[in-house]
């Protein structure tokens, strides 16, 4: 169990750093995953994470509570509110910028969403960027029989409900709400890896308690994984097939090499990325 502790980042947006950490570098293919906030901010005190690249992986943003704009170097603009999500795959490389919404900017309010890196197999890695994006009422969600469990199904399956999100590799991203009581096992493919990060409350797993703020990392042994709450509590389940390549990350480059990471900042240095021309 790995507590996310508290950082800045872009403009110096307040984020739980769920990994990297000190414990925990990847979780392949996943890279990354922030919990921004949550946060209330007054007027005039949201911040953003100004333009800067990608190349080689995705990212997906998943806004519960704000509302985020964002913009990339292809002519590419739109605006998250709750609920929704962009799962944005970078692939040979853009530049964008993701800028509070200008009504969380005028008025203030609360701010909490989350952003995941998943890494891109080699043979993807320089696929042209791509984007897809849901809105709050475009995300299935499923529900058990006795009402306890409540999930958002944004890729992957759970009871019997399927996301509309298109991966390249099999992603399990889903949105566990549980009421006091709540018992859930879910299926999953023996070869995931899979991990537990709870947002709220507290949730007992393979003898264990993850309370908020914390990450289990579950591995790959099993074919199911079965998990509960006696308080209630919220909580996202990951999962993915391992992508078992070699991974060369500096900052906003995720390739396979040393030289295709020299490549990667020597494109962006020369405007091969292109540059976002309208101003937020």
């Amino acid at each position: 169990m790995t507590p996310a502790p508290l950082v800045t980042d872009g403009e110096g947006v307040l984020i739980h750093r769920v990994f990297p950490n000190n414990q925990i570098s990847e979780l392949d293919p996943f890279l990354l995953l922030d919990h921004m906030g949550p946060v209330e901010l007054k007027p005039g005190e949201a911040k953003g994470f100004p333009d800067h690249p990608h190349r080689g992986f995705e990212t997906v943003t998943y806004l519960l509570h704000g509302e985020f704009q964002h913009r990339d170097s292809f002519g590419h603009h739109g605006v998250l509110g709750p609920g929704d999500v962009q799962w944005m795959t970078a692939g040979l490389g853009l530049v964008h910028s993701e800028i509070p919404g200008d009504n969380l900017k005028k008025n203030g309010g609360r701010l909490e969403g989350f952003q995941l890196w998943v890494n891109l197999p080699k043979r993807d890695k320089m696929k042209a960027p791509h984007y897809q994006e849901l809105s709050a009422d475009r995300i299935p969600i499923a529900e058990s029989t006795d009402g306890k469990v409540r999930v958002k199904v944004i890729a992957g399956e759970a009871l019997s409900v399927k996301g509309t999100v298109e991966t390249h590799i099999p992603i399990e991203y889903l949105h566990f709400r549980l009421a006091a009581g709540a018992k859930h096992v879910q299926e999953l493919a023996k070869n995931l890896n899979a991990m537990l990060y709870v947002i709220t409350g507290k949730v007992e797993i393979g003898g264990r308690s993850v309370s908020e703020f914390h990450l289990a990392a579950l591995g790959n042994d099993g074919d199911a994984i079965e998990f509960s709450s006696s308080t209630g509590a919220e909580l996202l389940l990951l999962a993915a097939q391992p992508i078992h390549e070699p991974v060369a990350r500096y900052g906003p480059f995720v390739m396979n090499t040393k030289d295709e990471l020299y490549q990667a900042f020597e494109d962006y240095r020369t405007g091969k990325m292109g540059a976002i021309t309208i101003a937020h």
